[in-house]
């Protein structure tokens, strides 16, 4: 879905963003999730769009094997550099903000662990067994927390 460019060890604020995989419709439509085509960002930052939250499961080849509930911004304005140097505006919603987040932070230092709601931290087994599921009501119940935003906040 996407990676950074110091997940690689390149000092650049840098990314790339992509999400064609087929999900289970029913999945799709809980996640607001659509396909997103190939995109590059340079020097991104994005704003949240509106008050609206949405809290699902994340993983991370940087904490690679372990998933854990984060509370995002539903929509995002997103600012950034193409490769030919142009600069960019585009909105993005549901599963397609959630990747420009997830991304765009790690350019700030920042990973999914440390907005994440630490009490749903489960190894991809683990969330295989007892959480794979569209939505999170089954972990936030079964785990104790509640979906809202928690950990660092840049706003």
């Amino acid at each position: 879905m996407g990676l950074a460019a110091p997940q690689l060890g390149i000092p650049l604020r840098l990314a790339v963003l992509e999400d064609q995989f087929d999900i289970d419709p029913v999945a799709a439509a809980l996640r607001n999730r659509s396909p997103l085509d190939f995109l590059a960002i340079l020097n991104p930052h994005y704003t949240p769009l509106g008050e609206e939250h949405a809290s699902f499961y994340e993983g991370c080849l940087s904490l690679n094997g372990l998933q854990a509930v984060v509370a995002r911004p539903e929509a995002v304005l997103l600012e950034y550099v193409t490769p030919d140097g142009a600069a960019k505006r585009r909105e993005f919603s549901g599963w397609q903000a959630r990747i420009v987040q997830h991304e765009t932070d790690h350019l700030d230092g920042i990973l999914y662990i440390d907005r994440a709601q630490l009490r749903s931290l489960s190894s991809n087994a683990e969330y295989a067994a007892h959480w794979a599921e569209a939505g999170i009501d089954k972990a936030r119940e079964g785990l104790g927390f509640d979906d809202g935003p928690a950990g660092i906040s840049l706003g």
